[in-house]
């Protein structure tokens, strides 16, 4: 019985009610005026239907009225762009006051063949009601008195949820929106990706320096090496916090551009930073860096930035030879290291699966691992086209 009775405390039922009964006061006052051409209302909302920006009402209406509290785009809110998605929204429009028109009699001529019967039990049956006139009070017509209400009930929950279903249907994401949608929702998860990125290959090297440098002091005893120290390490840290306030900025500001994130042309302070915690950097620059395309250079960054946090974090401060060369339409980035007692390198950290992601999605590829001679080797091809 309480499952049968639960539609009432839902507040979707009242609300799809209400939905319904929207139309059918429009269709009330024009047969007032004109009673005679019952057919016309439903013309109407032909050319009405054809609007596009009607589709937009129809589907904010629906979306807060008939599923109300419903997380799901089930519901299109964007101007109908084809004919076809006009047409659907004239037959919801049609639907709707047909539905409306049986929902508005239910509820007016139900509760009243109720109250009819309930009369008939007490013989005070209403001058108005012919068919029941000269009716004799009799106590069975107490039975027929909760028949209409059932009816009504049913006949509310039931047209409710055919609305319901009719909406979605007919006024629910074209293809086109779908697509659109899903587009838009791999955006954002590539974006929340790339950020989860550019928070670990940023803050990850600068901890690494940090710790580094730390390490580094306090084994030297020396006052001079451990101000050296704590230089780099104001510095790295300083750098990470532009970097963090810059991500942070990216998620308070969906549309804001990424100009502003290090490129290439920068590489000079991850070369400094390295260096300054112990670790002896040949770089060699071939090429025009500033001619490198703004999303290549970026990603060219991190991936340097990465290749070095590694060197530090696994092997220490060790010679690094750093190959940056931009010609033949590509970029090209190559960092090696020694491998301190043979030890073998890390390969399946995030970061240099990372480094993998970051080349695949430029058309590039990255080769990590040890070389022939013993030494690892971060070596990234990009594509500059």
């Amino acid at each position: 019985m309480a499952r049968f009775l639960r539609p009432l405390l839902r507040g979707a039922t009242y609300t799809r009610l209400l939905h319904l009964w929207v139309p059918v006061a429009a269709f009330s006052v024009w047969m007032w005026v004109e009673p005679g051409l019952p057919w016309v209302p439903a013309l109407v909302l032909v050319p009405v239907g054809l609007i596009p920006a009607v589709r937009v009402g129809e589907g904010v209406q629906a979306r807060f009225m008939l599923t109300p509290g419903g997380t799901e785009p089930d519901f299109s809110v964007e101007p109908a762009r084809t004919w076809r998605d006009r047409w659907r929204t004239v037959l919801w429009l049609e639907a709707r006051i047909a539905l409306g028109i049986v929902v508005g009699f239910a509820t007016v001529w139900l509760p009243v063949l109720s109250y009819t019967a309930a009369a008939c039990v007490v013989g005070r049956v209403p001058e108005d009601m012919p068919v029941v006139a000269g009716t004799e009070p009799h106590w069975a017509y107490a039975l027929l008195v909760p028949v209409p209400l059932l009816l009504l009930y049913a006949t509310v929950v039931g047209l409710g949820e055919l609305a319901t279903c009719l909406a979605r249907r007919l006024l629910g994401p074209s293809a086109a929106e779908r697509l659109a949608a899903l587009e838009e929702r791999t955006e954002q998860l590539l974006e929340r990706t790339r950020i989860a990125r550019e928070l670990h290959d940023s803050i990850g090297h600068a901890l690494t320096v940090a710790v580094v440098q730390a390490g580094a002091a306090r084994a030297a005893n020396s006052p001079e090496f451990t101000d050296r120290a704590l230089t780099a390490i104001e510095e790295t840290g300083r750098a990470a916090l532009e970097d963090l306030e810059r991500v942070l900025g990216v998620l308070r500001e969906a549309e804001r551009p990424v100009s502003g994130r290090p490129t290439l042309v920068d590489a000079d302070r991850l070369l400094e930073s390295a260096r300054a915690s112990g670790a002896k950097v040949d770089a060699e620059v071939t090429g025009p860096l500033e001619t490198v395309p703004g999303p290549v250079s970026r990603e060219g960054y991190r991936i340097l930035q990465e290749a070095l946090t590694n060197v530090l974090r696994h092997a220490g401060p060790v010679p690094v030879r750093v190959r940056v060369r931009v010609a033949d339409g590509g970029l090209g980035l190559e960092v090696r290291n020694p491998l301190p007692d043979g030890r073998a390198g890390p390969g399946r950290g995030s970061g240099l699966r990372g480094i993998r992601e970051r080349a695949a999605l430029l058309g590039g590829q990255a080769r990590t691992g040890p070389d022939d001679a013993g030494d690892w080797q971060v070596h990234v091809e990009l594509p500059l086209g």
